[in-house]
Parts: C-alpha cells; structure tokens; sequence
C-alpha cells in the first residue's frame, strides 16, 4: 500500500484499472470506493482526494473509457486499404466490451447521479458512441474509396449499426449472461459481408 503523504502516480488510471479488475472478480455489485481502493493497494481517501464522491469516479471511468474507443475508432482512417475491413470495424467495436464494460455501463446507468454526469459530458462535447460513428463512417468511406467496401452500401447505416447494436448490448448485459462480443462480431461480419 501506498503511505500517507507520498504521491501515486497516475492516481485516476489506477483507480479506474483497480475498479474494472474489482467488477471482473465480483460483478457490478462488489465495486465500491472501499473495494477500488483496496485493489489498487492505496489508502481509502485516496479517490475521494481525487473525485467529488464516488458517482463521479463512476462516471468519470465511463467517460474515459468511452474516449479511449472513441481515440481507436479515430485512428480506422489510417488503416484503410490495411487488414481487413471486418478486423478493422471488430477491434473498435469490442474495444467497448473490454475490462468489464458492460457491467460498468449498467452500473453507472443504476446511479442517477452518475448517469447524469455521463449524459451532460457527452451533450457537452465529450467523446462517446456518437464521436465513435462519425470515425466508423469515415472509415467506411475510406475503404469505398479503395474499392475494398461496395458503394451501393450506406457508410452511415453501417456506423449506426456497429454503434447502436454496441450499445444495446452495454446496457442489456448483466454478470452471467452471455458474453456480447461473439453478437458483435457477427454483426461487423454480415455488414462488411453486405458491403460486398
């Protein structure tokens, strides 16, 4: 553990890693500020040092997340003409599903606080699902341009769908269901396969 009075660097990316490990071990219920810092090995104050209270930790882990896909979807564009299109558009999209995504997305969505902090940082400009389309439609029209990706088909309509099935199955999945990742890969596989 950490001692008293000595800075921890990198306090936010530990705590928010310390929290991901907590909800993979023991599911949404067992994150708390006690457990998250227990994980990390810090003293109990530490986040409440760092955030205003623990929805804001909640939400604040979500946001970085959700501007973590949001930098790997914006990076597609220079992997036009490289790999596969359905590689390409599968890595972002289960980008999301990483370190216990779903289950932190239905937690923060449990805490009207939290979930209120999420819904004005993202109407406020903050990067999340929409910023991740605009970079899966660029991308999509990267590879028309390349010919790799049919012109017949709709750029938009296949980011909408990577984006809005992404997020349907955040908020839908619980600890014990079925792992969404394989729905998500199939989903990116029958929209390339279409765009043939």
């Amino acid at each position: 553990m950490s001692p008293r009075g000595v800075a921890t660097p990198d306090v936010r990316e530990r705590l928010f890693a310390a929290a991901e490990r907590v909800v993979e071990k023991g599911g949404p219920g067992a994150l708390t500020s006690r457990s998250v810092t227990a994980e990390a090995g810090c003293a109990k104050g530490l986040l409440h040092a760092h955030f205003a209270g623990f929805d804001e930790f909640v939400a604040e882990l979500c946001l970085d997340r959700f501007a973590r896909t949001a930098a790997k979807a914006q990076a597609l564009s220079r992997l036009a003409g490289q790999g596969t299109v359905a590689r390409n558009l599968d890595a972002v999209a289960l980008a999301l599903f990483h370190s216990g995504g779903p289950a932190l997305s239905g937690f923060a969505m449990t805490r009207p606080a939290a979930a209120l902090r999420i819904r004005q940082a993202l109407e406020s400009g903050a990067p999340g699902f929409t910023a991740i389309q605009e970079a899966i439609t660029r991308y999509v029209q990267d590879e028309q341009e390349l010919g790799r990706v049919a012109r017949t088909i709709d750029p938009h309509t296949v980011a909408l769908a990577i984006v809005g099935t992404a997020h349907h199955l955040l908020m839908t999945t619980w600890p014990g269901a079925p792992d969404p990742r394989p729905a998500m890969t199939r989903l990116v596989s029958a929209l390339v396969e279409v765009a043939r």
